[in-house]
């Protein structure tokens, strides 16, 4: 099986899922919010990885927005390399902005603040976990950023493009409930992240509640055995949802 991780899609799974579940963060934490709000004044920020991802965070009255492949921005931030720009997420190292200097205490006052408690519902304490609704909103966010990840695995990682070729078009639903659902949208075995309901699925992965989301996700709950007991359910072409699970299986090495 195939373990090591190659630092360019990394960096795509860094940027596109990590750092693009920020809008949601800001949506569903009040906390994030006044964060946000610190600064209400329309700021941007552009990641330009030299040979790689690249994508523009906005911010507007409290309000972010993610726009994938757009390098215009108030502050650009380039990196030489997927290293370097992994370096920073992971905060082995700082970026210099090329553009925006006048808005360094928006990185410093409301994007480093934001990031870091991004960092906190990604991999939260013991004790926060305590803590039923931070409990919910953490496992909401890690799984945008997983299904956001399995895309960027789906289409740039070995193994992953292994298992996106034995996918055929169409969409891919992962829902908790009735009440969240993202979309994994496929296209000539090119996969799209969709943090909406697809309209019209092909097949579907449906958990049946946010605590056996957390639990699968977490490792502390096996998904064979979630399937056995119907807590997790699959329709549709269930080749489609057996890619894809591989495709999430190799996910978590990306994000662990």
């Amino acid at each position: 099986m195939l373990t090591e991780i190659d630092p360019d899609v990394l960096a795509r799974v860094n940027l596109y899922a990590v750092l693009g579940t920020i809008p949601e963060l800001v949506a569903r934490v009040p906390e994030a919010r006044a964060i946000a709000q610190r600064d209400p004044k329309r700021t941007s920020i552009s990641f330009i990885v030299r040979g790689g991802p690249r994508a523009t965070l906005a911010f507007e009255n409290g309000v972010a927005a993610f726009v994938p492949d757009h390098p215009q921005a108030t502050i650009r931030l380039p990196f030489l390399s997927a290293r370097a720009f992994n370096a920073v997420i992971s905060g082995d190292a700082q970026p210099i902005p090329a553009t925006g200097w006048h808005r360094i205490p928006f990185l410093l006052h409301v994007f480093a603040p934001l990031s870091e408690l991004l960092e906190q519902y990604l991999r939260p304490s013991q004790e926060a976990l305590a803590d039923e609704q931070f409990r919910r909103t953490s496992t909401i966010l890690t799984l945008h950023v997983a299904a956001a990840a399995a895309a960027q695995v789906a289409n740039w990682d070995r193994s992953g493009q292994f298992s996106a070729g034995l996918v055929p078009d169409g969409d891919v639903a992962i829902e908790v409930g009735d009440s969240l659902a993202y979309t994994l949208r496929v296209a000539d075995h090119h996969f799209t992240f969709l943090s909406s309901p697809s309209p019209h699925p092909r097949a579907a992965l449906r958990f049946a509640d946010l605590d056996t989301v957390a639990g699968v996700l977490g490792g502390h709950l096996s998904a064979m055995a979630c399937i056995c007991d119907g807590r997790i359910a699959m329709r549709g072409m269930i080749n489609m949802v057996d890619n894809v699970n591989r495709i999430l299986d190799r996910v978590g090495q990306y994000l662990s």
